[in-house]
């Protein structure tokens, strides 16, 4: 019977993670080792012959790992969808960020833009993406502040004592971060939902215990919380009805 299990997760995911271990640790007297980071990061942590027993990254990773065999068939389920969104410091206005032009606006007035890697990151290659679309990477380039991950980069944002500037990541980790405030999702067409999925690895020795920590991160007992922390979990729940 495992004693542990070895979770590599998404930094979208972290808060959640972390509200439910002690509850599966207590429940089930395995220790959970969680190591977060963006979702590029993990899976060549994974390919690289990390400890692994859950995965838990983008909904699209998850896909292209089962099918190269990373990931066990039948055992992906998703923890529900996330927006990537603008963050503040606690007590800052709230900057309009309703259109395309608005958040133009707002992201040119900031004194800074906090944000995870634009190379190994969803939301990081997704704010790299925005930018050039607005055509403002130039204007910003002195004023853009990256991390290797979004938890990371709303860290730095809440500690930085900046009420002028801005971070850019999941809504969920915007949410999970103390001293920040959610703006709220970027507006189309400029917005991204991301849908972050869990699965078992497919070299774990410990496919029960797995299987477990998954259906509570990614079933009912924890919809509410999911919700709260920013998830769609919603999306999830109609996901599974329509896949079973």
């Amino acid at each position: 019977m495992a004693t542990e299990l070895n979770v590599l997760c998404a930094g979208a995911v972290k808060g959640l993670v972390g509200a439910l271990q002690p509850r599966f640790e207590r429940e089930n007297g395995v220790t959970v080792r969680a190591t977060f980071g963006a979702v590029g990061a993990l899976r060549d942590a994974l390919r690289a012959g990390a400890p692994c027993d859950v995965l838990i990254v983008s909904d699209t990773m998850i896909e292209a790992l089962a099918a190269s065999g990373a990931v066990r068939t039948g055992s992906r389920s998703p923890i529900g969808r996330v927006a990537t969104a603008i963050a503040v410091p606690a007590g800052a206005p709230l900057p309009a960020i309703d259109s395309g032009e608005a958040l133009k606006a707002t992201l040119l007035a900031a004194s800074a833009l906090y944000f995870p890697d634009a190379t190994l990151s969803t939301a990081g290659a997704h704010v790299a993406s925005l930018l050039d679309r607005l055509a403002i990477r130039e204007q910003l380039a002195p004023r853009l502040r990256m991390f290797a991950n979004g938890a990371t980069a709303m860290r730095a944002l809440a500690d930085a004592g900046d009420a002028h500037a801005l971070g850019c990541t999941q809504a969920t980790e915007i949410r999970a971060t103390p001293g920040l405030a959610l703006v709220g999702a970027l507006p189309p067409p400029f917005d991204l939902a991301t849908v972050y999925s869990a699965a078992v690895a497919a070299t774990t020795p410990s496919d029960d215990a797995a299987r477990r920590f998954i259906a509570l991160i990614a079933g009912a007992a924890s919809k509410d919380l999911r919700e709260a922390g920013g998830f769609d979990a919603g999306f999830a729940s109609a996901w599974q009805s329509g896949s079973s």
